[in-house]
């Protein structure tokens, strides 16, 4: 994958063109040594460390939802929405667990960050935790693949430093979950201390963890994280913030994007056939530089003959 866009400083501590060799790798769904993940993660937060809660964004940009270490499907997007860089990408988190290749995703998706900086934004999901990915899959697969947890280890320290929303020309708001009762205006999240593990209440929770819901005011999530809110609600945060609408992800859609409260959110899931069984389509948001927005509906890439469950995953993973 080789481009003349050029090497950030950050880069070219680890050699001109080792971090395209690595994406070349990646592609081809084959996971970095340990080693390189290491390299790989301490450039990721020498980059992260900088970026802001509200990570700033320009028009055009494709938006994108779960993936949920499903990296077919995730090769088959770039196919559909365009190459990075060619094509600007921002990603609403939730890269692994339920998939059989989370190592691989999150590899790429960090590869690309730290070759793109600029063209790619990758922000923090509700599964990008410790607690999270130590249950739902994550954890295991990289013990399966590695035969220890340090590239699980090295990763989760990433996601601390990952910013937790984005901000498409001071226009259209994007986050994993939504909206906090704790937080009215973008400074609010700004002000917010994100590099940690994750807290299990509070607003950077609400965050990543909050749902859309037909009613008015809030209630608690059923979730057991996080709230449900209603169009009042995000009426009037998109009227303070003075933004078009939030995108968000979080949830699987059966059509990949569904809009609510008379279209202030919508929600984007890109990943199809959610845990090889659901049936969905998938979407990808594309924004253009006159912020008119377009939706692409995609189905799951055809299964490779070996891609299956290793006998070693448990199975709580896919359930």
């Amino acid at each position: 994958m080789a481009s003349s866009y050029p090497m950030t400083s950050a880069e070219q501590k680890a050699g001109r063109g080792e971090l395209e060799g690595w994406i070349e790798q990646l592609m081809e769904c084959q996971k970095l040594t340990e080693a390189q993940v290491k390299v790989l993660c301490d450039k990721a937060k020498e980059i992260l460390v900088n970026e802001s809660n509200v990570r700033e964004v320009r028009s055009p940009v494709t938006v994108c939802g779960d993936i949920h270490g499903q990296m077919y499907d995730l090769l088959e997007l770039f196919r559909i929405g365009g190459q990075p860089p060619d094509t600007n990408y921002l990603f609403m988190g939730d890269y692994v667990d339920r998939g059989y290749y989370s190592v691989e995703v999150i590899s790429l998706l960090v590869a690309l960050k730290v070759r793109y900086p600029d063209r790619v934004t990758i922000l923090r999901g509700n599964h990008e935790t410790r607690m999270t990915s130590q249950v739902y899959g994550f954890y295991d697969e990289v013990m399966c693949k590695y035969g220890n947890p340090n590239v699980w280890k090295m990763f989760t320290e990433v996601f601390d430093y990952l910013p937790v929303t984005g901000l498409v020309d001071g226009k259209v708001f994007c986050l994993h979950g939504g909206l906090s009762p704790s937080i009215d205006s973008l400074d609010h999240i700004r002000a917010i201390d994100r590099i940690q593990e994750a807290p299990i209440e509070g607003p950077m929770n609400d965050l990543l963890w909050s749902d859309p819901e037909d009613m008015m005011g809030w209630r608690p999530s059923p979730r057991g994280a996080g709230h449900l809110f209603g169009a009042d609600i995000s009426e009037a945060f998109n009227h303070t913030n003075n933004l078009s609408f939030v995108a968000r992800a979080h949830q699987p859609v059966h059509d990949g994007y569904q809009w609510c409260h008379n279209k202030q959110v919508v929600t984007t899931f890109s990943a199809p056939n959610y845990m090889y069984r659901l049936g969905n389509s998938a979407a990808i948001l594309q924004i253009d530089e006159a912020m008119h927005s377009t939706f692409i509906r995609f189905d799951a890439a055809p299964r490779k003959p070996n891609e299956g469950r290793p006998h070693s995953f448990p199975d709580h993973m896919y359930f």
